[in-house]
């Protein structure tokens, strides 16, 4: 992959350096071929709520009424996961780590949350989340500003949560007994995932299947949560993007700059 993405990134710069007819028709059919994806993806999108739909039924046929409960269990399992994450292990860390109030911080990180949950995106929501670390938690621009870049892709704590979860919950389904080093790898494997994961919609999917081809479960089993991901990836992503301006206020307490101080904010 490294080989692909510097072959990638110099042909890129090959072509825009290149003032010749033939580079300006290579332009226009990379052009051509990316509105020919777009609009392959559109259609894809638009008929997935069918095929999630018809997935759901085969399913619910072939394994009867108790694979509904059993899925009902995994979203709660997986909510409650994400809840206890977001409700002690941040307020925990702010109040001892940020020196500053759970409450006030939750109340000012209101806009960044909602736009992650709406978008479940950490990507989208980057631009609202700097706004609030500036204007609301009036963190020092140099801090904030490079722990949520990085932190839209390298901090996904709720994505590493629901991969675990996850391959849990697909290798008892397919009655797969993971042993003591296979579990070791899934909490390495989906810490790493964390941080390498993508921050639009659903981008955690790709990284679960190669999880689960590494400890023997069948990777199509993601096909059984395609029904209830949106919703899991909204909440995930608001734990991520709440996790990066968490992670913003600890660091930036060591730091001082005129005016930005991290104090605690008056309601």
């Amino acid at each position: 992959m490294g080989n692909a993405i510097i072959f990638a990134l110099m042909f890129g710069v090959g072509l825009c350096l290149t003032r010749t007819p033939a580079a300006d028709a290579l332009r226009t059919g990379i052009q051509g071929l990316f509105e020919v994806s777009l609009r392959l993806i559109g259609l894809v999108i638009a008929l997935a709520p069918i095929g999630v739909a018809a997935l759901l039924f085969t399913t619910t046929a072939q394994f009867g009424g108790d694979w509904l409960v059993r899925l009902g269990y995994y979203v709660f399992v997986v909510l409650l996961g994400l809840a206890l994450h977001m409700f002690v292990v941040y307020p925990l860390l702010l109040w001892f780590l940020g020196g500053m109030s759970p409450l006030k911080f939750f109340h000012a990180v209101q806009p960044a949350m909602l736009t992650a949950f709406s978008t479940a995106s950490s990507n989208a929501s980057l631009p609202t989340a700097l706004k609030v670390a500036e204007e609301n938690l009036r963190l020092p621009p140099a801090v904030s500003r490079f722990v949520l870049t990085i932190g839209a892709t390298a901090n996904q704590n709720g994505t590493a949560l629901f991969e675990g979860v996850t391959v849990l919950f697909l290798a008892q389904f397919y009655g797969i007994d993971l042993d003591l080093g296979q579990q070791i790898t899934v909490v390495l494997m989906c810490i790493l995932g964390g941080i390498g994961t993508a921050g639009v919609p659903a981008g955690s999917l790709p990284i679960l299947a190669i999880i689960l081809g590494m400890v023997g479960i069948p990777p199509e089993g993601i096909a059984l949560i395609l029904g209830v991901d949106r919703l899991l990836d909204m909440c995930r992503t608001t734990l991520n993007v709440t996790g990066d301006l968490a992670a913003a206020v600890v660091i930036s307490r060591g730091e001082t700059a005129p005016g930005h101080e991290a104090a605690p904010l008056q309601l």
